[in-house]
């Protein structure tokens, strides 16, 4: 049964408590029990996906909770996750606004959170307040004030001992870790520029239904409003600015972008661009070019390419140059490696934590499309420190205006 919504100042209210309420008894690491107990919040494709990966990545790991806001999506997470051996009782099953706090108040260990991204920095906050284990799918945030929830939240688990692992899988692929360590070690020299890519076609939509509102409207195709999903240079294209950061070992300094709306104007596809192109700029001058397409009939092209003054990589896999070599070793699914990661990390008493990391290339992602919705040249620091807070009104079901398209040149920098 769907509960009553919750509006913004008191979500913001019940989740911003922090590190400093908490009494001392809250910051001892916790040895984890045999079987660790796991909570999905946001049961859509990834976040089902997700919890198969978890439970098929580690022993002694059962999925023991879920959430999401409609109904429908818990009873098919729920039945799937049943087929395969690992059965849910009804009474942890939750709708509605507040499911994510009912999942956490379950009695679960591990929390992973698959909602839209506008919801992540809260969601991270109110469970590493109850003190859970986290896996986040990325981007993290949508804004700066996000970005800066998160990057608190991080250290407050630091002192809490708790994990928190991010769905930027190729941070665990085998053939990204082998590579980026010869880049690191400097088999292609100091790095003088480099291109990353995610250029594809169109993705799913939902026609709208007579009976939804506004809200529900958007929420079912939140890629296309940037409230929800921080458009698609940060829900997808971040994968590649990640790795490019990982490989520099740093974030960009500032950012110029071009980019627009030019083939996917429909009103049903909410405000989002369909394209994007960005040179960022990192210490050194090293200048990276970024771009990321969502047009049918187009060329694909997903990956990244890293410049070095002895030779070129490609991060997933190959160097040629002083030094010609193609990794040929095998390793499990990243998407499975992660949750191994976390897993192994929380029994070891060693827990990962990779909130400032995922912050800070989400906030590069966000800051490249400030840039080209304004046409402005955008720092590092103004994004982080930007007042502009994309969240609505209030958190129910009802009229919900679609923001303007942004045009350069018109729309301000806040």
């Amino acid at each position: 049964m769907t509960r009553s919504p919750i509006h913004r100042r008191t979500l913001l209210k019940s989740t911003a408590a922090g590190a400093a309420t908490l009494p001392l008894s809250h910051f001892a690491f916790a040895a984890p029990r045999e079987t660790l107990r796991v909570g999905v919040v946001g049961c859509g494709g990834r976040g089902t996906g997700a919890a198969f990966d978890c439970i098929n990545s580690s022993e002694g790991v059962e999925v023991y909770a879920l959430g999401d806001l409609f109904e429908q999506r818990v009873n098919d997470a729920k039945a799937r996750l049943a087929e395969h051996g690992n059965a849910i009782a009804d009474e942890r099953c939750f709708t509605g606004w507040d499911a994510f706090e009912r999942v956490m108040d379950a009695g679960v260990d591990v929390v992973i959170l698959a909602t839209p991204p506008h919801f992540r920095p809260r969601m991270l906050r109110a469970a590493v307040e109850r003190g859970l284990h986290v896996f986040m799918e990325k981007p993290v945030a949508v804004d700066g004030p996000g970005v800066r929830s998160v990057i608190e939240s991080g250290e407050m688990a630091k002192l809490k001992g708790l994990a928190i692992v991010s769905g930027t899988q190729r941070r665990h692929q085998a053939s990204y870790l082998a590579t980026m360590q010869r880049i690191h070690d400097g088999e292609i020299g100091d790095i003088v520029g480099g291109q990353c890519w995610w250029n594809q076609g169109s993705l799913w939509m939902h026609p709208r239904q007579a009976e939804w509102s506004d809200m529900e409207w958007q929420l079912r195709n939140w890629l296309y409003f940037t409230w929800l999903s921080g458009d698609h240079i940060c829900e997808q294209h971040i994968h590649n600015i990640d790795v490019m950061n990982w490989a520099l070992g740093s974030t960009p300094v500032s950012c110029v972008g071009l980019g627009g709306r030019q083939v996917r104007t429909d009103p049903a596809y909410g405000q989002i661009f369909d394209h994007f192109s960005i040179e960022f700029e990192y210490p050194g001058g090293v200048l990276i070019q970024s771009s990321c397409r969502q047009i049918d009939n187009t060329a694909s092209r997903v990956g990244e390419r890293v410049v070095g003054t002895k030779g070129v990589a490609d991060p997933g896999g190959t160097i040629r140059g002083a030094t010609n070599w193609r990794y040929d070793g095998d390793g499990i699914s990243p998407y499975q490696q992660e949750h191994a990661d976390l897993i192994a990390s929380i029994r070891a008493g060693e827990p990962l934590n990779e909130a400032k990391r995922v912050a800070e290339s989400t906030l590069s992602a966000i800051m490249g499309r400030m840039s080209t919705y304004t046409g402005k040249k955008i720092t590092f620091e103004q994004a982080l420190n930007s007042t502009e807070d994309l969240s609505p009104p209030a958190y129910e079901f009802g009229d919900l205006a679609v923001a303007p398209v942004p045009m350069p040149g018109l729309t301000q920098f806040s």
